[in-house]
């Protein structure tokens, strides 16, 4: 469990997290995280988060934003808010490492998401696009429906493939969170 002070690196993008403030210290009000991610062309995969607000504060450096297909560069100083439901992906295209803080607000159980991407990473059990295997997957997915749901599919496919290949995810051993090997 992600507690106040905890950092995290991202192995595929380079990204490290530390979290300032938890879902179960706000009493579910808040997350909020300070980020750096270094220049990198590596994209997370277009997203939304059906029931939080994701809030970006560029502290140095830059981040291009695309927000419903629309590229933005956020810089140092400016604020980004991403509502509820809303496509969205970021990265560094700059040449610097981009500091940032970031919010969820509700705080949902989007920090276990992180935690257990992060691991899977780095332990090299993402593909090159930062996705683990479908049956894994869909269990992490199912789990997390709340926080985060890829784009494309449509939702509707994503999660009758989900319900059909958790149940086989479980019995190969798969588990809806991942805690490094190392």
């Amino acid at each position: 469990m992600i507690k106040q002070g905890d950092k995290i690196i991202n192995a595929r993008t380079g990204q490290t997290m530390i979290f300032l403030k938890t879902g179960n210290e706000t009493k579910g009000e808040l997350l909020e995280i300070e980020c750096f991610s270094p220049p990198s062309n590596s994209k997370e995969p277009e997203h939304i988060h059906p029931l939080q607000e994701n809030i970006f504060k560029i502290i140095s450096g830059s981040c291009t934003f695309s927000v419903n297909g629309i590229e933005e560069i956020v810089c140092a100083g400016q604020t980004i808010r991403i509502t509820p439901n809303v496509k969205h992906h970021f990265w560094n295209s700059g040449d610097i490492v981009s500091h940032y803080l970031q919010e969820f607000r509700p705080a949902l159980h989007i920090d276990e998401f992180f935690e257990t991407f992060f691991a899977l990473s780095r332990d090299g059990k993402l593909n090159g696009k930062g996705i683990p295997n479908l049956f894994h997957g869909s269990l992490i997915m199912l789990k997390h429906k709340n926080e985060i749901r890829v784009t494309n599919p449509f939702w509707a496919i994503q999660l009758l493939t989900y319900w059909t290949l958790a149940p086989i995810g479980r019995l190969l051993g798969y588990s809806d969170n991942y805690r490094s090997e190392s």
